[in-house]
């Protein structure tokens, strides 16, 4: 039977504020893993050998590391360098690092898959490279890369349970918190599991709004 008590006066309050930390996680590791995204993809694609080749090695790296070993190495190992960032701005980078190197290669398939054809003759038209991708490649590949893009989003919002493991208390953090003082951990982690659920859900909605809008006509039927 549920506590409602003990859910009202006890849990919700801690949850509430914990909830708030991962929000601001995911809004701010967002728009920086998408930038990412699209300066790894773009100077894989376009780059010279050199640039190429550390894009690669970048999305090698961030994508082969386990997301939570990065979080140990940016907040634990750094320190030892004379590097040091507070849990939350620890966890961020790591996001954005981690969520960048997959963002890069959807980012990058979308970017082969316009004809290189429009290259060529923004080209013949007196545009720079950079004006080409900017205005004429990169729009048209960001439109394709939505759906992935998307799932990264979506698995950003799961993973950012791990900064907890940085000391940083967001919503999972708080709730072990309430669990190991009260000895309520299957209630206090079901309801936890049904808040990020909920969040999945929202978030998939919008998403799923926003890839309509942005679908390429007689692309996809």
């Amino acid at each position: 039977m549920m506590d409602m008590p003990f859910l009202k006066d006890v849990l919700i309050p801690p949850l509430l504020e914990g909830l708030v930390v991962t929000l601001k996680l995911i809004i701010c590791s967002i728009p920086f893993g998408f930038v990412t995204g699209i300066l790894i993809a773009t100077g894989r694609v376009y780059g010279n050998r050199y640039i190429s080749f550390l894009c690669k090695v970048y999305v090698i790296i961030f994508k082969g590391c386990p997301l939570l070993m990065l979080l140990f190495i940016i907040y634990f190992g750094l320190p030892s360098l004379g590097i040091s960032f507070s849990p939350f701005c620890a966890a961020v980078i790591g996001f954005v690092i981690c969520n960048g190197a997959y963002n890069s290669e959807y980012i990058r398939g979308a970017i082969q898959s316009v004809k290189y054809g429009q290259m060529r003759a923004a080209l013949a038209l007196g545009m720079t490279m950079r004006q080409a991708i900017m205005n004429i490649i990169l729009p048209q590949a960001m439109r394709r890369a939505v759906p992935g893009i998307s799932n990264e989003i979506i698995y950003l919002i799961k993973y950012s349970s791990l900064a907890y493991m940085l000391t940083c208390i967001e919503l999972t953090g708080a709730g072990k918190i309430v669990a190991s003082r009260y000895f309520k951990f299957t209630f206090v982690f079901m309801v936890i599991g049904f808040i990020y659920l909920m969040l999945v859900t929202i978030a998939s909605k919008l998403l799923g709004m926003l890839e309509k809008k942005l679908e390429i006509p007689g692309l996809i039927k």
